[in-house]
């Protein structure tokens, strides 16, 4: 059975998808069972992952790691959520640009996915 709001990968191809609504199905991709993904909550190395949550003015600012997270073609931030007392707000990332997002409102929790180091959450 999968989860709501899980983040699953396959472990052939890469491909990624995040369950709106559970079903009891389970997720296949390239003949095979798709990983369920852990939401790492605490930061390990040199590069920092856990989604910081500063109150600005006018809402929040999401950055990546308490310094700020490479954004190389090899190793990048690809996307940020957030949960509001609105709902669910994403956005996409490429390499070079800034791993941050400004949300209007207040912010519950984030996750964030790094290319390398998987799923995070604040």
């Amino acid at each position: 059975m999968a989860k709501t709001r899980g983040i699953y990968k396959c472990s052939i191809c890469g491909n990624i998808v995040e369950v709106l609504f559970a079903g009891a199905g389970q997720l296949i991709c390239c003949g095979q069972p798709m990983d369920l993904l852990d939401e790492k909550i605490a930061d390990e190395g040199k590069e920092k992952h856990v989604p910081v949550i500063e109150k600005t003015t006018d809402g929040c600012l999401i950055k990546i790691g308490s310094i700020p997270h490479p954004m190389e073609d090899a190793h990048y931030i690809q996307w940020i959520e957030a949960e509001t007392e609105k709902g669910v707000c994403k956005k996409f990332l490429k390499s070079g640009e800034p791993a941050e997002m400004k949300v209007c409102g207040e912010v519950k929790s984030a996750r964030t996915y790094c290319n390398v180091h998987g799923l995070w959450k604040s």
